[in-house]
């Protein structure tokens, strides 16, 4: 289950990484307007969706991940961990 979630976040993350780097910039970006399949504000839109789904996603993997992650741990206290202090003798003069 782990793998299988692993895979689909770097996937989610993949997707969101392309999603932004294909938005229009102040320098243009990486689509031009005349390649592109839709309008400039139809391509926006669509863009900025999938880009607010996919940071949607990866939050909600992240978190997810996270917290299977760290059922692992057994529970215990530093103070359990404390061994008892060895006799102190005084230090030999030379």
């Amino acid at each position: 289950m782990l793998t299988f979630l692993l895979v689909v976040h770097l996937l989610v993350t993949l997707g969101m990484v392309t999603s932004i780097l294909l938005q229009r910039s102040e320098g243009g970006g990486l689509v031009s307007s005349a390649a592109s399949f839709m309008t400039a504000r139809g391509s926006a839109n669509f863009l900025t969706r999938m880009t607010a789904i996919f940071a949607a996603l990866f939050i909600f993997l992240s978190l997810v991940l996270a917290i299977m992650a760290g059922g692992h741990s057994k529970k215990s206290s530093i103070v359990n961990r404390i061994e008892a202090p060895l006799e102190q003798t005084a230090p030999t003069k030379q």
